[in-house]
């Protein structure tokens, strides 16, 4: 007579068929990663390398991107993310930060032709895919470089530049800010709507994060093609953190046919992580007052404040919940990621620190029952569809004019 297996042997058999299970699961979901173009909506690299040059055709030390990271994660056509920092708004300075940064993407393509290449198109993304390249399209963060001239947004256009988030932390020429309590606009500038209109007619998607909501609804309003959030998380999770979109916006965005991308920082997705941030904030504000918000007072203060009050990082499971959200309220068709690499600082979720870690979220999903379909559209397809329709109203336009 067999003897029954011990309490102990049974739950040792059963945590490795658990475990067993996790990693098929995992290897289903680095399969994944690999088959389909997965698309960033933005990524800070290159702010990041204007800040302190590293070759990120190469392992880094540090950053959340490199060519060996993203090769594991399966990225492969991250938008570069051209940032000029809203202090910088109504100066020449912008626009030449700007160039700047587009020639240090062209840079790291010339330095490694055989990993990158610089995609201005979905044909562009589509065939790079097939030869193995990463492709870097560019993505203008703050559209303050335009000095309010379309002469140089089609001059950014020229350079591959095929999306602008129209503001940033602060109210511009173009847009109100939603980091900025003064709504000089009440939404878009006269420029600006002229501006979205012209983005329409060149084939430069409209990038509504950070912009007020005002801005938002008269964007998608004025635009004839489906618009973008490029790095933008979910309201409903973060109340009252309008940089964030609610559920109305959400609605409307899916209406226009466009897509909102999932910003992966602990505190856009997890409200703990953002009333972490908000206390901090208020706790040093004296010290920056009295120092410098770059003094060593200021850093040594949040040194020791992160000791005593260690960060609540998010995890996996939090930024899965946003584009559960998302998908319970208008579809799979209207989700993508927005990571916000290399510019959310050590914020990054517990298990998606860099980019090697996509197949983390994309196995979490799996678990939650998405097909191999769903994943490919949320990795690639929905931004892919979305950038297809900008072009083809465009093309559209053009022929008109013709």
């Amino acid at each position: 007579m067999l003897k029954p297996l011990s309490l102990t042997v049974s739950l040792a058999l059963c945590g490795a068929a658990v475990a067993e299970q996790q990693d098929d699961v995992l290897a289903h979901a680095k399969a994944l990663t690999q088959q389909h173009i997965l698309v960033d909506g933005h990524i800070d690299v290159p702010y990041r390398v204007n800040e302190q040059w590293v070759d990120v055709t190469q392992a880094t030390e540090g950053g959340d991107f490199d060519y060996p990271r993203a090769r594991q994660g399966g990225l492969n056509a991250p938008f570069m993310s051209i940032y000029v920092p809203a202090e910088l708004d109504a100066s020449a300075e912008s626009t030449a930060l700007a160039h700047k940064l587009i020639d240090s993407v062209e840079a790291i393509v010339g330095r490694a032709p055989d990993k990158f290449a610089i995609a201005t198109s979905v044909a562009d993304v589509e065939e790079q895919f097939k030869q193995g390249l990463i492709s870097l399209p560019m993505g203008m963060e703050n559209g303050s470089p335009v000095q309010g001239s379309l002469a140089t947004l089609k001059a950014f256009y020229d350079r591959g530049i095929r999306y602008i988030t129209l503001a940033h932390s602060q109210s511009n020429h173009i847009s109100d800010s939603s980091y900025d309590l003064r709504r000089k606009w009440k939404g878009l500038s006269p420029f600006g709507k002229e501006m979205v209109r012209e983005m329409n007619a060149l084939g430069m998607m409209v990038d509504i994060s950070h912009v007020s909501d005002a801005a938002f609804y008269q964007a998608v309003e004025i635009s004839t093609a489906p618009v973008i959030a490029s790095h933008s998380s979910l309201r409903s999770f973060t109340p009252g953190f309008e940089r964030n979109m609610d559920d109305d916006m959400i609605k409307a965005l899916a209406e226009n046919g466009g897509v909102v991308m999932i910003n992966f920082g602990s505190t856009f997705v997890d409200q703990v992580a953002r009333n972490w941030r908000n206390q901090f904030s208020q706790a040093r504000k004296p010290v920056e007052q009295q120092y410098g918000e770059d003094s060593e007072q200021a850093q040594g203060f949040e040194a020791q404040y992160r000791e005593e009050k260690p960060f609540p990082f998010a995890g996996v499971a939090k930024v899965a919940d946003h584009i559960d959200h998302v998908v319970k309220l208008v579809g799979i068709e209207h989700v993508g990621i927005g990571s916000d690499y290399d510019g959310v600082g050590d914020s990054l979720p517990q298990g998606l620190k860099d980019v090697a870690s996509y197949p983390n979220l994309v196995a979490e999903l799996l678990r939650r029952g998405y097909s191999d379909d769903d994943i490919a559209k949320l990795l690639g397809e929905n931004l892919l569809r979305v950038w297809r329709e900008v072009e083809r109203v465009a093309a559209e336009h053009n022929s008109n004019k013709s």
